[in-house]
């Protein structure tokens, strides 16, 4: 409580930075730079973080290496991964340098870590040798503590500068060709690949979605060959026939940057092919859930604008039937997206529901005003199409309920992998697919 009440004092983030900075220096000599002897892999973005790195990690793991991840989900070595309970993607400081250094005596070669703006922005991640850098996107998120989308961006844009500036590092940056800051990324550190779809250097062609997962392939073009001689010669000669088990056009951009990954560190076609196959889902990441409903579930941790666009475009367009989407937005986080993204929904579902997402201290049902203003922008009308349930229980069970056919699609978004929900009293167990799972078999008996 005392916490929140000084973050309310302004200019309390910079009042606070000199603190950060000696947490962070204190954290890393305690546990004597535990990165130091790992190939440290940063991923940051605003969406697709997670995914990419679970990619990556898949990648190298099944590729013989052995490789420690850190995101918002999981945490650990190899295949012996732990869920990640706290909210913060990068945890603190001290916890993070306690981890790595877990990771350091497990024998880790490699470190997969997402790493996010306020991370950066509060230096958790001194003394992490970055050696080759990842960025997936960026858009409008996180402007309640950044408080301009040109401070947020220049956050991001840390974690290529570090790696820059990293001794003996690879000084590799890994851009989205299509994100209008791919430039400014670029141009921070001493080499680049862009990758996208039919532009860039490493590039998707003959792209495939389906319901299931994403197919496409890949064909490296030969000038790369000296700049980055990294790179094993049999990729310039073979196509790399790239499968992913998770659907969504955003996952051919996250598996492309995986794929770029695997190429700067020599891994052959074959070890890429079968690294990215070899992921079958992420927690809370287009997780499909089937207790033997008649229509489909999807959870998704999605709860930016960006995310609604990309995600529920790609669903209406294969969506015979409707299309019901339930979701809400976080209390105490960046309240100009709440009606920006009831707009989205309201654009592209036939039913929206929504209800609480970690309103913390502030009233849920101004939340769900707010959210509901955009949504009425795009036509929706309250107790119609429309509907506010602030009990996310409660709100899980009717949105199910509306589903009608086998051509439905129910999507539940905002929480995902998150194992608490955060309430005005503290914070509650939670789990979103647990207490799905719970009602469809209510509903299939």
């Amino acid at each position: 409580m005392m916490k929140k009440m000084l973050e309310k004092i302004p200019g309390y983030n910079k009042l606070v930075l000199p603190l950060h900075r000696l947490r962070a220096f204190r954290a890393a000599n305690k546990h004597d730079y535990p990165a130091a002897s790992m190939k440290v892999i940063g991923v940051t973005g605003t969406n697709g973080k997670t995914t990419t790195a679970f990619m990556i990690h898949s990648m190298l793991t099944e590729a013989g290496y052995k490789t420690g991840l850190m995101t918002t989900v999981a945490y650990g070595v190899g295949k012996n991964l732990k869920s990640q309970i706290s909210h913060m993607t990068t945890v603190s400081a001290g916890l993070l340098n306690q981890r790595i250094a877990d990771m350091r005596d497990a024998g880790a070669e490699y470190l997969v870590l997402e790493v996010t703006s306020h991370a950066l922005a509060q230096c958790r991640t001194f003394g992490i040798p970055f050696d080759t850098v990842v960025m997936t996107n960026i858009t409008h998120e996180h402007l309640d503590y950044h408080k301009t989308f040109a401070n947020y961006l220049g956050a991001k844009l840390k974690l290529f500068k570090l790696a820059h500036k990293t001794h003996d590092s690879k000084k590799i940056g890994i851009v989205n060709y299509a994100d209008p800051s791919a430039k400014y990324f670029a141009s921070a550190i001493d080499r680049s690949l862009a990758y996208g779809i039919e532009q860039g250097d490493i590039v998707a062609r003959q792209v495939k979605l389906t319901a299931s997962g994403v197919e496409y392939y890949v064909k490296l073009p030969r000038a790369l060959k000296d700049e980055f001689p990294e790179i094993n010669e049999q990729n310039f000669s073979d196509k790399l026939h790239i499968r992913t088990h998770i659907p969504g056009e955003f996952n051919v951009y996250n598996s492309l940057a995986a794929v770029t990954v695997g190429l700067v560190y020599g891994l052959t076609v074959q070890q890429i092919e079968d690294g990215i196959a070899a992921l079958t889902s992420v927690e809370g990441r287009m997780t499909r859930l089937d207790e033997g409903q008649k229509f489909q579930v999807v959870v998704d941790f999605a709860h930016t604008p960006d995310s609604f666009e990309k995600l529920l475009k790609d669903f209406r367009a294969t969506t015979n039937g409707q299309l019901i989407v339930m979701f809400g937005s976080a209390g105490r986080r960046d309240e100009a997206k709440r009606a920006i993204q009831g707009e989205i929904a309201g654009k592209y579902a036939d039913i929206v529901v929504l209800t609480e997402e970690d309103d913390r201290d502030v009233d849920g049902e101004e939340i769900l005003t707010q959210i509901a203003s955009g949504a009425e922008q795009s036509g929706k009308k309250l107790d119609y199409d429309l509907f506010k349930i602030l009990d996310r229980t409660k709100a899980i069970e009717f949105t199910l309920q509306q589903a009608k056919s086998a051509d439905d699609v129910v999507m539940l978004l905002g929480k995902g992998h998150e194992k608490t929900i955060e309430r005005t009293d503290g914070e509650h167990p939670w789990h979103e697919i647990e207490t799905t799972r719970k009602f469809l078999k209510k509903l299939t008996k």
